[in-house]
């Protein structure tokens, strides 16, 4: 069977799951079940409704925080601080090796270094003319 490259104008979820599905079978293989685990830790308002939060997944014995977003009213009130801490909960909990994520230079990385995380990796120029960190903290 010949395979071809096929550009889809609008990339689809189907999409994205023909290309994860053979990488998740690979690492599988390589590296057993991830036992993939959803994190989702909620800021919400007086009527219970999310407005922020931190969003995350369990994979391979640690907490990857996708997101972490406090709304701009709401920051300097330690509410990133106590997300952040009850992530660490949760990955204990789980027994987790550590939390890892990423941050720009135009975002948080002092804030995630006052909370003990380490820098492991810069890419720069992303976006052009600054920098992405990628950070870690180690139990």
């Amino acid at each position: 069977m010949t395979l071809q490259i096929t550009i889809p104008a609008v990339p689809s979820e189907a999409d994205r799951e023909a290309v994860l599905a053979p990488l998740r079978e690979y690492n599988a293989a390589q590296a057993g079940d991830p036992q993939l685990r959803p994190v989702a830790i909620l800021l919400t308002n007086e009527n219970g409704a999310p407005v922020g939060g931190l969003w995350g997944k369990i994979a391979y014995d640690w907490l990857f925080v996708e997101l972490l977003a406090v709304p701009q009213a709401h920051r300097g009130h330690n509410y990133g601080t106590s997300l952040m801490q009850e992530a660490e909960r949760q990955a204990r909990a789980h027994s987790c090796l550590g939390i890892w994520l990423d941050t720009y230079a135009f975002q948080a990385r002092g804030f995630y270094e006052k909370l003990g995380f380490t820098v492991f990796g810069t890419l720069e120029d992303h976006p052009k003319g600054s920098r992405r960190f990628f950070l870690q903290k180690r139990f």
